[in-house]
């Protein structure tokens, strides 16, 4: 079973953690196992009430949700844990909505590797990161 963009968003708005996000579904590829985000910019997710930069950890739990339903797009089912998660972090995020880009590189029998690219409304990169995750096949 293929995953479609409502069901992709469905998915992104059950956990309450992601539904505080708002995080939309932009578009998917299952063929690939790619998969197209956007995080609206509000100030809650600001690392400073005086500052509108949005915190590092915002951007990796985009990076990893991202990367999660990379692997789902692929394979189907249900979101599969994290194994390993490694970001750059290229530039602040200042005021902007954020856009994640993520690639399924490999996906093996125990582990899916997804690259994910995190951009701003400019189209200038804010962070880079690989995902690692446990599949069962």
């Amino acid at each position: 079973m293929s995953l479609t963009l409502d069901a992709l968003q469905r998915a992104l708005d059950e956990p309450p953690y992601q539904k505080f996000l708002g995080i939309q579904a932009v578009a998917i590829d299952a063929a690939t196992g790619g998969v197209t985000v956007r995080l609206p910019f509000k100030k809650d997710l600001c690392r400073s009430a005086e500052r509108p930069e949005i915190h590092g950890g915002v951007t990796a739990a985009l990076i990893d949700i991202a990367g999660d339903y990379a692997v789902v797009a692929k394979l189907g089912g249900v979101g599969v844990p994290t194994v390993d998660l490694r970001i750059d972090y290229l530039r602040m995020a200042v005021e902007t909505d954020l856009h994640a880009v993520a690639t399924a590189i490999k996906i093996g029998r125990t582990l899916g590797v997804v690259d994910v690219e995190v951009t701003d409304d400019a189209g200038r990169r804010i962070a880079i990161g690989r995902g690692t995750y446990f599949v069962k096949k």
